[in-house]
């Protein structure tokens, strides 16, 4: 256990900023399996709406820096094939 007050302080900020990130990737993680549900029952129009979803959450996991921008950005890609392999 730490003796020194910052040291104390630290290990405060690290639970909060560890139970933010766990949040947001649980969340994440969520409306992917939504969309790739969406997708497998071949439901065009859930798909999409569903997709918007997705990819504003990886935005928005990638800007607050819980996932790499480039990751982000691979699983946007790959869902995109999924839904236009879906509609076409």
């Amino acid at each position: 256990m730490a003796n020194i007050k910052s040291a104390k302080k630290r290990i405060k900020v690290i639970k909060t900023k560890t139970l933010r990130n766990k949040i947001i990737k649980s969340s994440l993680k969520t409306t992917i399996k939504k969309f790739l549900a969406a997708v497998e029952s071949g439901n065009a129009e859930e798909a999409k709406v569903s997709f918007t979803a997705t990819v504003k959450a990886l935005d928005m996991a990638a800007s607050k820096g819980v996932i790499h921008k480039n990751k982000a950005s691979r699983n946007k890609s790959k869902l995109a094939l999924k839904l236009n392999k879906l509609t076409a």
